[in-house]
C-alpha cells in the first residue's frame, strides 16, 4: 500500500500505529535512502558468519522484512527473533511469517527492557535515533553486556553533522531525493513537524563514541549516504 499518511493535517507526534503499520513498507523504500541496498549488506555481513544455532535479534522488526529475507537466504538453521513495541506491526509481521512459512519468532517487548542474554549479532535499523539520548545509551550497554564473544551489533541511524552548513546541505539533498520519489513539499514539511523531538540523531563520533563507551573495542561505518549511515559494532572474542 502506498505511503499517504502525511498528505492530510497531522493530529499528532509521528508513531508506530496502524495506519503507519500498512504502509511501513512504502514508507521505508521511498524515505529511506538505498534502504534496499543497506539490507541486502546487513545480510550478507549475517550469512558470512552463518553458523548452525546462531542466535540472531532484530530490534524494532516491524513488518518482519528484514527477518524474512534473511530467513530466505540462509544455509543454515539459526535462530531468529525480533522484538518490538507496536501491537500493530507485530500483527502484520506475524501474518507474513505464517503466509511465508518463515519459523521466525516475534515478541511484543520494550527494547529497554527486554533480557539480552547470548545474542550473537544484534540488529537495529533506524530504531535507536526513537530512544531519547540517556537511554540509548544505557540500552546500548545493555546490548553489549548482552552479546556472545565476538558478537556483532548492526544498527543504521539518521545522523547530524558537526558542521551546521553541512548538515543544512544534507537535509536539502535529503529533501529533494524525497521529492523525486513522490513525495510533495506539504508531506516532507508534515512529516518533519511529527517527527520533531521524536526522531533525535547522533553525529557520527557520538554513535561511535556511544558503542566504545559501553565496551565495544572496534567500530566501524559500512555504509553512508547523506546523512544515513549504518555501523558495526564488535564485542571483544
Amino acid at each position: 500500500m502506498k505511503d499517504k499518511v502525511f498528505e492530510t493535517p497531522i493530529e499528532k507526534k509521528f508513531e508506530f500505529d496502524e495506519a503507519v503499520a500498512s504502509v511501513f513498507d512504502d514508507m521505508l523504500s521511498r524515505s529511506v535512502p538505498f534502504y534496499d541496498e543497506v539490507r541486502k549488506l546487513i545480510i550478507s555481513l549475517i550469512l558470512l558468519e552463518q553458523k548452525e544455532g546462531k542466535k540472531i535479534l532484530d530490534l524494532g522488526f516491524s513488518t518482519a522484512k528484514f527477518l524474512l529475507e534473511l530467513h530466505a537466504k540462509m544455509d543454515v538453521k539459526m535462530e531468529l527473533k525480533g522484538i518490538d513495541n507496536s501491537l500493530a506491526m507485530l500483527e502484520r509481521a506475524k501474518q507474513k511469517c505464517q503466509a511465508f512459512g518463515a519459523d521466525i519468532k516475534l515478541e511484543l517487548a520494550d527494547i529497554l527492557t527486554y533480557d539480552y542474554q547470548n545474542e550473537d549479532i544484534v540488529i537495529a535499523n533506524y530504531t535507536l535515533q526513537f530512544i531519547r539520548p540517556m537511554q540509548r545509551i544505557e540500552l546500548v550497554k545493555k546490548i553489549f553486556e548482552g552479546l556472545s564473544k565476538g558478537g556483532m551489533f548492526i544498527f543504521s541511524e539518521k545522523i547530524v553533522f558537526v558542521d551546521k552548513k553541512t548538515d543544512k546541505q544534507m537535509i536539502d539533498v535529503y529533501y529533494d531525493y524525497k521529492k523525486a520519489q513522490g513525495y510533495s513539499a506539504y508531506e516532507i514539511a508534515q512529516k518533519r513537524e511529527a517527527l520533531e523531538n521524536v526522531l533525535i540523531p547522533f553525529t557520527i563520533q557520538e554513535n561511535i563514541q556511544m558503542c566504545k563507551d559501553a565496551g565495544f573495542e572496534q567500530v566501524e561505518t559500512v555504509f553512508q549516504w547523506a546523512n544515513f549511515v549504518t555501523f558495526v559494532a564488535k564485542k571483544p572474542s
